[in-house]
């Protein structure tokens, strides 16, 4: 496991859809807890494989406790219900912030490490890190969507209520 370089906009891997994942082998293994291992680094609660500079349909997240990290490849949205509008940053994007209206409750469908269908549920904050790293794979990111767009406050002055993905 190791600790890779996250890809800064504007970066053109940040702007491109990634590829489906169609090996499920040893070096997804290695991308996938290298991109865990990077994401805590970094304190962030999601990052895709774009962000490390790797064209391919692959995201971890860690927003809360419940579910603890999650791999998702080639992941997908199900469903979305509800609204929430709030702060987003991103680890690609270091220094900005901006509010970002998104659904409230989503749910996905990917794969795991092994190729195996999963399928998640999440509200709030896991939403809202899904739905930004499966942008990522699209070449779409939180600045496209932002209402607003600021410099990022200092975490204890928001009281670290949101991570980077």
């Amino acid at each position: 496991m190791a600790i890779r370089m996250i890809v800064k906009h504007p970066d053109d891997v940040l702007r491109e859809r990634a590829q489906e994942v169609t090996k499920f082998n040893a070096n997804l293994h290695k991308l996938l807890d290298d991109m865990a291992d990077t994401m805590y680094d970094a304190d962030g609660v999601g990052l895709a494989a774009p962000q490390v500079g790797i064209s391919k349909r692959v995201i971890v997240v860690d927003a809360d406790e419940e579910h603890g990290l999650i791999e998702l490849v080639n992941p997908e949205v199900v469903s979305t219900e509800g609204e929430q509008f709030g702060p987003e940053g991103c680890l690609s994007i270091p220094g900005l912030q901006g509010d970002v209206r998104r659904p409230l409750k989503v749910k996905v469908k990917g794969q795991d490490r092994d190729g195996k269908p999963v399928e998640y549920e999440g509200t709030e904050l896991l939403a809202r890190a899904f739905l930004h790293e499966i942008d990522h794979l699209n070449g779409v990111l939180f600045i496209d969507l932002a209402e607003s767009i600021y410099e990022r406050r200092a975490p204890e002055a928001e009281g670290e209520a949101e991570g980077e993905a």
